[in-house]
């Protein structure tokens, strides 16, 4: 999958995934209330707006983009109906010729770990059959209970050709409580960092590995250091944005090629009608708003590392 991935990026000429992270503030009210006559201010009615939203911004951008990564805990937030429109939203970005990369975070261990990466990426036996779950192309996990967690993912992942992105050095604020941490006169995420490298060498594609990492846009002089401490891994970068990430913050996230990292943006784009910059669209065209954040932050991106 990570060469799928590479295609798709080389073909767009665009290193952008799409954070497909909706909550109900995001949607319009006029998609809201036509789910609501529908299945009544429910969490069915709730999941379906969420649906046609999701479906409207795929519809818009799925040209223009390599991947999407839909955040699994604004879909859980409304249960049942929430998760089955988490799946219908990664099958349909499937159809579309999309990489998805299911932000799930999760970092347990032994058959529990085994079971996440089963339901997520692997396939599960029922008697004489073998299906599917979720079925995203790659998945976040976090590390911090060590090998334990990481490895039942990559069994899994060598399996199906599946990939993963580990939190090495996350975008938010208060990510230096622990990962900024000296181990001797090393920062813990640097140790972090190595391990991704090491398990990535046990899961490689042709030039790359299928074991990438996360590394926030937020912290561009530790996204250097940790290039050169793992060359061979696809690095995710959230931060872009709303959280003030911007193009020449990346520019040492990326190899001398121009590949090797993927830049999110969530609500930068999903909700881009709601910003200044983009209110002339309205609400009614939020979608075209979309488009239009996308072809910006490609332009931005683009100028950067020229």
């Amino acid at each position: 999958m990570i060469e799928k991935l590479i295609s798709n990026i080389q073909k767009k000429e665009s290193p952008i995934v799409v954070g497909l992270d909706p909550t109900l503030k995001f949607v319009p009210k006029s998609l809201q209330e036509e789910a609501f006559a529908q299945y009544g201010e429910t969490l069915e009615g709730a999941a379906e707006a969420i649906w046609q939203f999701n479906k409207k911004i795929v519809d818009a951008v799925y040209n223009l983009i390599p991947a999407v990564k839909p955040q699994i805990a604004m879909y859980e937030q409304f249960g049942i109906p929430g998760l089955v429109v988490y799946k219908r939203t990664v099958d349909y970005c499937k159809e579309k010729g999309l990489v998805v990369i299911g932000d799930i975070k999760r970092g347990d261990i032994g058959s529990t770990s085994e079971a996440y990466a089963i339901g997520h990426l692997g396939k599960v036996q029922v008697g004489s059959k073998s299906y599917y779950g979720f079925d995203e192309d790659f998945a976040t996990i976090n590390p911090y209970m060590g090998a334990d967690s990481v490895k039942p993912f990559i069994k899994v992942c060598k399996e199906e050709k599946k990939g993963l992105f580990i939190l090495v050095k996350t975008s938010n604020p208060s990510s230096g409580d622990f990962q900024d941490q000296l181990v001797g006169e090393t920062p813990l995420y640097e140790l972090v960092g190595k391990k991704v490298t090491e398990w990535g060498l046990d899961h490689m594609g042709t030039n790359y590995s299928y074991v990438g990492a996360v590394v926030g846009a937020t912290y561009p002089e530790m996204g250097k250091v940790l290039r050169d401490i793992m060359p061979k891994s696809f690095i995710l970068v959230p931060g872009y944005g709303a959280q003030g990430g911007k193009g020449a913050d990346l520019v040492h996230f990326f190899d001398k090629d121009g590949l090797g990292a993927i830049v999110n943006s969530s609500r930068g784009i999903i909700a881009a009608y709601q910003q200044e910059k983009y209110a002339t669209f309205g609400a009614e065209n939020f979608a075209d708003a979309s488009r239009q954040a996308v072809l910006d932050m490609r332009e931005d991106i683009q100028n950067a590392l020229r």
